[in-house]
Order: structure tokens, then C-alpha cells, then sequence
């Protein structure tokens, strides 16, 4: 009885051994994986997927492999985790995902894969905002023209009670780039008359920097003088 259940204990021992092993070369892969999307090594990432690295590991962050991916605009490493199935819509710590990072970046390939598997297009980033919304601050036409398409709500309101027709006046340049996505927000039936936290109202915004274009926009659109 003693006999066997020394052999019983040598048993759990060896496994726990074996786990311990088999968990570390699991977190090697994870980290190479990492490592390999960062980088844009789209052969790597695929060969070591199909080793069994965990396509949703994380890193300090909290960011997986496709987030990684999509901050250094890695396209191609990017497909290979999607088309794997990895979660477009996985959070870091500070409540990106690939979705949102791309749209914010104007990262349109990555965006546009996003879109065609799953991207939650109500969620939101740390400002409480829509991927639509840092897209129009930043000037991103094309990528505002694809979340509009998509139909990303136009008059959502962020944490600091910004649209993204106010935040591509407010924080804006009044060039070209913002004339147009004004253009679109407008086309897409963004209301004018939301105003911000204070009252102030996006036509008053763009008078107030001299935004005459945009200005112009508004008015045609039925912003009251």
C-alpha cells in the first residue's frame, strides 16, 4: 500500500513537471509570436500558430498579437491572425483593439478586415469614443468615407461630450483634409446643433478659428446662425 502510493506521488510529480515544461514552451511561443507580429513576419506568425501559440497571448500591455500587428501597421501579419480567427475586437489596458487602433490611425487595410470579421462597430475607446471619431480628428478621409459606410453612428457622444463633426472642427486644421470629412459627416446627417459640454455649438467652433469653408458647410446643412 505504501509502495504504491509512493508510485502514485512519483506520478503527480512527473506531471506537474510536465506542465510546468509544456507551460513554458507555451509561453515562448506566445512571446515569438509577439514578437513575429510586431515585425510583420507573416511566415513566422503562421508557423508558429500552427505550433499552437496562442493567437490571443498578451503582452505587458494587454495587447495580443494582432493589436501589436495593427500598431505597426503589419498588414499581412495582421491577415494571417484574422483569417486564424484571432478577436478583432480585444482589448488592451488602455481600451484599444485592433479595430479601434486602426481606425484611429487610419490604418485602412487592417480596418477594412476588421470590419469583414466582427468589429463591434459601438465600441469605444478610452475618451469614450467610436472609432470615427479620432478617425475625423486626425484627418483620416478615407477611413471616415469606410466607418460611415460601415455605419458607425455619426452622432455619437464621447467622454467629453464631442461628436465627430466637433472634434474634426475643434481639433481640426480647417484645411482640405477636414473640409471634406465635414462634407461627409454632414452627408451622413451628423447634427449640427450638438452642441459641447459648454453650449457652444459647432458652428460657433468654426467661427471662432475661421474655419470659412466649413463654416459654409454647416449653414447649408441648417446649423442656425
Amino acid at each position: 500500500m505504501r509502495f504504491n502510493r509512493r508510485i502514485f506521488c512519483w506520478g503527480v510529480m512527473a506531471m506537474m513537471g510536465l506542465s510546468v515544461v509544456h507551460a513554458a514552451e507555451g509561453d515562448a511561443l506566445e512571446r515569438r509570436l509577439l514578437e513575429a507580429a510586431a515585425q510583420g513576419d507573416a511566415q513566422a506568425v503562421r508557423t508558429l500558430l500552427a505550433q499552437g501559440a496562442n493567437q490571443e497571448a498578451r503582452d505587458g500591455s494587454g495587447a495580443t498579437p494582432l493589436l501589436v500587428a495593427t500598431h505597426n501597421n503589419q498588414v499581412q501579419a495582421a491577415q494571417v491572425l484574422i483569417d486564424a480567427g484571432a478577436d478583432v475586437n480585444a482589448k488592451d489596458r488602455m481600451q484599444d483593439s485592433a479595430y479601434l487602433y486602426a481606425g484611429a490611425r487610419g490604418h485602412n487595410e487592417i480596418l477594412k478586415m476588421t470590419l469583414a470579421h466582427g468589429a463591434d462597430l459601438r465600441s469605444t475607446n478610452r475618451y469614450g469614443g467610436t472609432a470615427l471619431i479620432p478617425a475625423a480628428e486626425r484627418g483620416h478621409v478615407e477611413t471616415v468615407r469606410t466607418l460611415i459606410a460601415a455605419g458607425v453612428d455619426v452622432n455619437h457622444v464621447n467622454n467629453l461630450h464631442w461628436t465627430a463633426l466637433m472634434e474634426a472642427i475643434v481639433l481640426g486644421q480647417g484645411g482640405p483634409q477636414h473640409v471634406e470629412i465635414v462634407r461627409q459627416l454632414l452627408d451622413a446627417k451628423a447634427d449640427v446643433h450638438l452642441a459641447d459640454a459648454q453650449g457652444v455649438t459647432p458652428l460657433q467652433h468654426a467661427r471662432q478659428r475661421g474655419y470659412a469653408q466649413i463654416e459654409a458647410l454647416l449653414l447649408r446643412a441648417g446649423a442656425q446662425r
